[in-house]
């Protein structure tokens, strides 16, 4: 794309399409957050490290909790230790400066070169979390009540957020972001991607598992299908056994390593072997 910058060209460990380059590289052209969905497994939270080992720069990763609060992310005022501090005499308890520590977003404004913010797993949170940040992620600063202060990002930070798709994030928030969805990967995809952890499988035994793998996923009734990461342990575990690779199909070996729920093993034995 002309007159777009390409900062990011992927790395050895990380295989990407052309289209997530491109989405990355315009979030970071245009200075906003990019938010990528997928199924899980599909190297949404391996894409932050990888832009960050691209361009040489810091990740701060903020993981999401069905707890958390967007507060956190700015700052937290330690009350119960200022407390304790006034209760046995201790020095500087008038400075309330002292029992302000920033959280991950704050860290991100205050660094002092710029870094790579990933706000992992967004909608595990409640559906106002997104909408809290709108202003900070926007305007880049936000205010310390207790101080009187206001923190200002030194420089904008790359932010990548992703998301598991498992509910709908507000229509403001999303105005707000770079959107890519990772779609799992094809087949020639996924060859290249196994092959970067993996360079000596053997051609065969590749072709096998991936036939039995692509097969399981393609099952309507599996209720959890398995990811690129458990397909790379897979097949890594059959070349440390020395499976036989026309064994695959007929005999399903270390079958957990891929399926792991009880009723999705009985439909894949019944339907493969």
């Amino acid at each position: 794309m002309e007159g777009l910058s390409t900062s990011f060209k992927g790395t050895g460990e990380y295989v990407a399409s052309e289209q997530l380059l491109s989405a990355v590289n315009v979030a970071i052209t245009l200075q906003k957050p990019l938010l990528i969905k997928g199924e899980p497994g599909t190297g949404k939270t391996m894409l932050a490290e990888a832009v960050a080992k691209s361009l040489g720069k810091k990740l701060i990763i903020w993981n999401i909790k069905s707890t958390s609060k967007a507060q956190e992310g700015l700052y937290m005022y330690d009350t119960i230790q200022r407390l304790y501090d006034g209760q046995f005499g201790e020095e500087g308890v008038d400075d309330i400066a002292r029992y302000i520590k920033l959280g991950k977003l704050g860290e991100a404004f205050e660094s002092d070169e710029q870094v790579i913010l990933l706000i992992d797993e967004i909608d595990k949170a409640d559906l106002e979390f997104p909408n809290d940040l709108l202003w900070e992620l926007d305007q880049m600063e936000f205010y310390i009540h207790e101080t009187k202060k206001t923190v200002r990002a030194k420089h904008r930070p790359i932010v990548i957020i992703t998301s598991n798709a498992e509910k709908e994030l507000p229509d403001a928030f999303l105005r707000r972001c770079i959107f890519h969805y990772i779609d799992f990967p094809e087949a020639d995809l996924m060859e290249e991607i196994v092959r970067v952890h993996l360079p000596d499988v053997e051609d065969n035994l590749l072709k096998q598992a991936f036939q039995v793998f692509y097969d399981i996923r393609a099952m309507k009734d599996v209720r959890k299908k398995p990811s690129t990461s458990e397909l790379i342990d897979w097949i890594n575990v059959l070349q440390l056994g020395g499976i036989n690779a026309d064994e695959i199909r007929k005999k399903l070996p270390f079958v957990g390593v891929i399926v792991k729920k009880d009723e999705d093993l009985a439909t894949v034995r019944q339907k493969l072997v």
